[in-house]
């Protein structure tokens, strides 16, 4: 899988609303340990500012709209939130920013790990360090 990539989950209609399910290994490619959300950030506000050695999260806006800065070696790109049914892969080596909260948004997040402070790299120039040494070592790898 890409470093980080853009989800559809199915979304089931009927007269009762929205369903959509997300299951680990089949709807997210890795195990989930840990569930959390995030609400009532201000529009202004930033939130992130990091990148995980090791954890695998998925992003999905439940209300609102929220932009995301995607920092990877080689590639930058943002990528806005705005619909429950897709969900934003994020490996590890991946620096993102959380910006653009709109009134009322909320920010599911599942990830593969428990919560360890040892996992973030929260230094920019630490990560570009450790994210083109990791680069570099998988194209030395590739066949």
């Amino acid at each position: 899988m890409d470093h980080y990539t853009l989800l559809n989950f199915k979304d089931c209609v009927s007269k009762g609303g929205h369903l959509t399910p997300i299951e680990e290994q089949i709807d997210v490619p890795f195990q989930i340990k840990r569930v959390y959300y995030i609400t009532g950030v201000a529009q202004a506000a930033e939130r992130g500012c990091h990148a995980h050695k090791n954890l695998q999260q998925v992003l999905i806006c439940l209300n609102g709209s929220i932009s995301i800065r995607i920092k990877a070696p080689n590639k930058e790109e943002i990528v806005t939130l705005n619909n429950p049914s897709a969900g934003l892969y994020i490996g590890p080596l991946v620096w993102s920013e959380l910006f653009d909260f709109t009134k009322g948004s909320v920010l599911l997040v599942v990830a593969s790990e428990h919560y360890s402070a040892n996992d973030y790299i929260a230094d920019y120039n630490l990560y570009l360090t450790e994210a083109q040494a990791a680069f570099q070592e998988h194209q030395n790898t590739d066949p």
